[in-house]
């Protein structure tokens, strides 16, 4: 396992981050009146719900929840950073600021648990092929040729297609978004379009939708 991991400039560099990173927290709360093991309990907080972030971040970029809460997190670690580099009197830290530290472990746990059960939007699915009942090759047999034509087979419509009831749905969903932008009724040429199918089918689901 140990062989796996390759000492570079990068992650020397970022265990320094880290160190001081962690330190300037620890400082920061032991200053604002949290001692002992309360204070050494701040930077784990702070960097846990940080790396939680971003683990939610890299499952879904658009994700406004997950950049709330990496922002925040972001903050009080660099917040921590600054404060610590003679900017703040550690001796007399104001009152506004061991507010923030005393209610931080509230404020962690809740985006803790927003990103952990916070359910992930699905990928859009594709829209279902549509099933057409319709033979288009004819199984190879022996030719037969009648005596006389018969028109009543020559004129038969075509059979009617089978639309899936997953596809009349979304086509619905299409048809009722389409009634509140433009106030008309969808028809069946935009809906062909919309959906990317056949014009009989399409024509098949604005029946079914009038």
């Amino acid at each position: 396992m140990f062989r796996s991991i390759r000492i570079d400039a990068v992650l020397i560099q970022a265990v320094i981050a880290g160190a001081l990173s962690f330190a300037h927290l620890h400082d920061l709360a032991e200053a604002a009146g949290q001692s002992g093991w309360k204070a050494w309990a701040y930077p784990v907080s702070v960097d846990l719900l940080l790396v939680a972030a971003w683990r939610r971040l890299r499952g879904a970029r658009r994700d406004r929840s997950a950049w709330t809460w990496f922002v925040i997190a972001l903050v009080a670690s660099l917040g921590a950073n600054v404060a610590t580099a003679g900017l703040l009197d550690l001796a007399n830290v104001p009152a506004w600021l061991r507010i923030l530290v005393a209610g931080w472990p509230a404020l962690a746990f809740l985006g803790g648990t927003l990103l952990v059960h916070q359910p992930t939007e699905p990928a859009a699915a594709p829209d279902p092929a549509p099933v057409i009942d319709r033979p288009d090759v004819a199984d190879e047999g022996p030719e037969i040729t009648p005596a006389e034509p018969v028109p009543a087979l020559l004129e038969a419509p075509a059979p009617s297609p089978v639309v899936p009831p997953a596809l009349v749905d979304h086509a619905r969903k299409v048809a009722t978004e389409h009634r509140t932008r433009t106030g008309t009724d969808i028809d069946t040429a935009t809906l062909r379009a919309r959906l990317g199918i056949p014009e009989d089918l399409a024509g098949a689901i604005v029946a079914q939708l009038a």
